[in-house]
């Protein structure tokens, strides 16, 4: 007992140190959200943790400080909060990452779908990371080893590695979808008449980074030629890439860095070309920044060609959430509602 004792208050010692140093450098705010302050914190390119009530929560260096400052935008320090969380979370139950996935987890966790229902699902390895960590891809599908003309869909999970609940939602839809196959008809027509495709965990370097050094990292974990570290994988895809530097960044410090080149990183590539493999009809990506459904055009506040009918999909996705527990999720094109982004995975 006194050996467990030691050793958990020595990891709680090293997150509260590691969170401690950190802080040393940023500091984690919080600004009032209206459209003046969303307007300037995009122009600033500063890096959103989420949104709460009335609040944007921010993490701020020195220059984001004076910025801000000079902007005339009044922010709180939210340092000691976070400090606290970031202790509460050592107490989580589970595996390393409390409730959540690591890698190693989601890879035995996956496999583990594969032998519990061979005939409906398979596991693929499409990439790995600059970190050479694979990157798997999950088939669901009554004749899941044949290539059927049927509808096909992706749903892709964790471009930033800080998201964490952006892995569990592929992952538990994908489970659900197993566990009721037998005993629920419509999950049934639907995997009988379809093959859906689950990538889960698209930045698994980041995620990893996020768990055991630096809870709100984002990027990916490609060492860039200044010294910093990481290319924001939702700005690394070829369409519109680099279209403008606000809805990416050419600074490899930045959080919204789209990488040297399109498509610069094994981890977009491993999703490009297994994508380009296959007759996609439909793909969703999940973030956890909000509650919105958000759809192209990102690069530009404009509508696609397909405004009408992605205006409709999201509606519809909107009215089935609040139908589930009155939770409302507002919709809209990315542009518009969000803020913009070029090179991110819907757009392209």
């Amino acid at each position: 007992m006194k050996r467990r004792t030691v050793v958990f208050f020595l990891v709680l010692l090293i997150n509260s140190v590691l969170m401690a140093q950190f802080l040393g450098e940023n500091d984690i705010i919080s600004v009032k959200k209206d459209s003046e302050v969303i307007q300037a914190v995009m122009d600033m390119n500063l890096d959103v943790l989420f949104q709460k009530d009335d609040l944007i929560f921010i993490v701020a260096g020195v220059q984001d400080l004076i910025k801000l400052n000079d902007a005339g935008i009044d922010y709180s320090i939210e340092n000691a909060n976070f400090i606290k969380l970031n202790e509460r979370d050592a107490y989580s139950q589970g595996g390393i990452n409390g409730v959540y996935h690591s890698y190693l987890e989601l890879e035995q966790d996956l496999y583990q779908l594969e032998s519990l229902y061979p005939h409906l699902a398979k596991v693929e390895i499409i990439g790995t990371s600059h970190e050479s960590r694979y990157i798997y891809a999950v088939k669901i599908s009554d004749n899941v080893y044949q290539d059927e003309n049927e509808a096909t869909v992706i749903f892709l999970g964790c471009h930033h590695a800080r998201e964490w609940i952006s892995v569990e939602v592929p992952y538990l839809i994908a489970k659900h979808l197993l566990d009721n196959y037998e005993s629920d008809p419509e999950i049934k027509d639907l995997v009988n008449q379809s093959e859906i495709w689950f990538i889960p965990l698209v930045n698994p370097d980041g995620l990893v980074y996020s768990i055991y050094f630096y809870r709100y990292w984002r990027k990916n974990r490609r060492h860039n030629e200044d010294g910093s570290y990481g290319v924001d994988l939702n700005r690394n895809y070829g369409y519109q890439w680099g279209y403008d530097n606000i809805g990416s960044s050419p600074n490899p410090s930045s959080n919204v860095y789209r990488g040297p080149d399109p498509f610069s990183e094994p981890e977009t590539q491993a999703v490009r070309d297994f994508m380009l493999g296959k007759d996609f009809q439909a793909l969703v990506s999940y973030h956890n920044y909000s509650q919105i459904i958000i759809y192209p055009w990102g690069y530009k506040a404009e509508p696609s060609a397909l405004d009408d009918l992605l205006h409709d999909m999201a509606e519809q996705m909107s009215e089935k959430i609040e139908q589930v527990n009155g939770t409302f999720y507002n919709f809209g094109r990315a542009g518009d509602s969000l803020y913009l982004t070029n090179g991110d995975t819907t757009d392209w």
